[in-house]
């Protein structure tokens, strides 16, 4: 269903912007057999859970004005830190994990996701978090997520090993030290089977910087509508 944009904007100010609660997930580190903890934000109730996965410059709280739209929609959504996360000098975040650490949290989050109680994932992923579920999804034969979310994203190193619905979605002039991010996402998306879907949004910021530019509350409602499909 698709919300006019009034009630949309209506229905985000009406969001309490804080998590339910705060969680702990343990890890174990592969190089020192240690358990250690990463932390995430959880949002909302239900079987159906929504994991977000956030960019290098970002941390589990950028999710905080978005967590609770798709926890009003019926999502329970857990928001993680990378255990990467680590402030930059300016005390702004920085996520320095390597590509295998990344992944290897995405799949503690399901582990704990599911024995809390979650009996469906979706992720959304931006940028580097986009890698991080894709790279996560290809590791597991049967499949981890329902529903994956690639923003501003190639989706991982393995496109061709993903499973579920995959929607890719990148800024028209989004790019890098390395030039337009679109043709490499493209590349991807074309390897990725079926059923799949880019969208190229208007402008150029990157992945979780489209939320406050004016194609934010269109991107909103992309999300909802696919993560509504059946």
């Amino acid at each position: 269903m698709k919300l006019p944009l009034i009630i949309l904007a209506a229905t985000v100010l009406a969001l309490p912007l804080s998590a339910q609660r705060q969680v702990s997930i343990p890890i174990v580190d592969p190089s020192s057999g240690k358990t250690a903890q990463i932390q995430a934000d959880l949002y909302g109730h239900g079987p159906r859970a929504l994991l977000l996965l956030h960019g290098g410059r970002f941390n589990k709280e950028s999710w905080k004005e978005q967590a609770p739209i798709f926890a009003h929609a019926g999502f329970r959504v857990l928001a993680i830190n990378f255990r990467g996360d680590h402030p930059n000098p300016d005390d702004s975040p920085g996520s320095y994990g390597s590509d295998e650490e990344n992944a290897a949290d995405v799949l503690a989050a399901v582990a704990w996701l599911h024995q809390d109680g979650a009996k469906s994932i979706s992720a959304i992923g931006g940028s580097l978090g986009g890698d991080a579920v894709g790279n996560a999804e290809a590791q597991s034969p049967a499949g981890l997520f329902e529903k994956m979310v690639f923003l501003g994203s190639e989706g991982g190193d393995h496109p061709e090993k993903l499973h579920g619905r995959k929607l890719y979605i990148v800024a028209r002039d989004d790019s890098s030290g390395d030039g337009p991010r679109l043709p490499s996402i493209t590349r991807h998306y074309n390897l990725a089977p079926d059923p799949r879907q880019l969208i190229v949004l208007d402008g150029k910021a990157h992945a979780q910087f489209l939320f406050p530019t004016p194609e934010g509350p269109h991107l909103i409602r992309i999300l909802l509508d696919f993560l509504a499909q059946k």
